[in-house]
């Protein structure tokens, strides 16, 4: 059986449609310039604060700052979802706060965005526990897991409970599907340092790289 892992929302402030699309070029030019920014997504409920690090054909690669004021891992977001992007409007607190804190802008994680395939699959290597958001499909979920495989346009994760259970058998995604992923962050870790690896009992029964049909279900938020 398939379940969720829900993530939070601050508040329902859902993008409006009108709002100006981001353009590659004011993406790599936040990069470049190394400048603090926010942006919305029309699937999100608040907007997002970071650090540009990487960009590619579809999606880009941000060092997330969080509401507390500290950094919080990565999310790869696709460029076309995303508007109003500017410089932060209190970037001059945010990294006074920072500095005083001791947090530095993080090394750009190892990942490819040549295509999802390659950031998937990197990504999976970077990091022990991947978030995956299939947000036009429903954005009020989101999975979080070990990246197993990737076959014929589906990606296999082994899933784990918001109580840090391993599930038994892998979800399987088609890559089409996926809108965002994030890695690294502190809830992540959390749950990866309760849960630990998955038993080896459920690695024997686990068929990496199974592509049978794609389900869905579980938790809404």
């Amino acid at each position: 059986m398939m379940s969720l892992v829900a993530i939070w929302y601050r508040n329902k402030n859902i993008v409006s449609p009108d709002m100006p699309k981001a353009t590659p070029s004011q993406v790599a030019r936040a990069k470049s310039k190394r400048t603090l920014v926010r942006f919305e997504s029309p699937f999100d409920h608040s907007s997002v604060r970071g650090y540009v690090l990487d960009t590619g054909p579809q999606f880009f690669l941000v060092a997330v700052v969080s509401d507390r004021i500290r950094f919080d891992g990565f999310e790869c977001f696709r460029v076309g979802d995303v508007g109003d992007l500017r410089p932060d409007p209190h970037r001059a607190f945010v990294e006074s706060a920072l500095q005083i804190r001791g947090e530095q802008i993080p090394v750009k994680a190892r990942v490819s965005l040549v295509s999802i395939e390659e950031l998937l699959l990197s990504a999976g290597r970077e990091a022990p526990l991947v978030v995956v958001h299939c947000e036009e499909m429903d954005p009020e979920v989101c999975w979080i897991g070990r990246i197993l495989s990737i076959k014929r346009g589906r990606l296999s994760l082994l899933g784990i409970s918001p109580e840090a259970q391993w599930h038994e058998e892998p979800d399987i995604f088609r890559l089409d599907q996926v809108t965002r992923v994030s890695f690294g962050g502190d809830y992540e870790a959390a749950l990866y340092l309760v849960g630990g690896e998955p038993p080896e009992a459920i690695k024997s029964r686990v068929a990496t790289g199974d592509d049978g049909p794609l389900e869905r279900g579980g938790q809404n938020i």
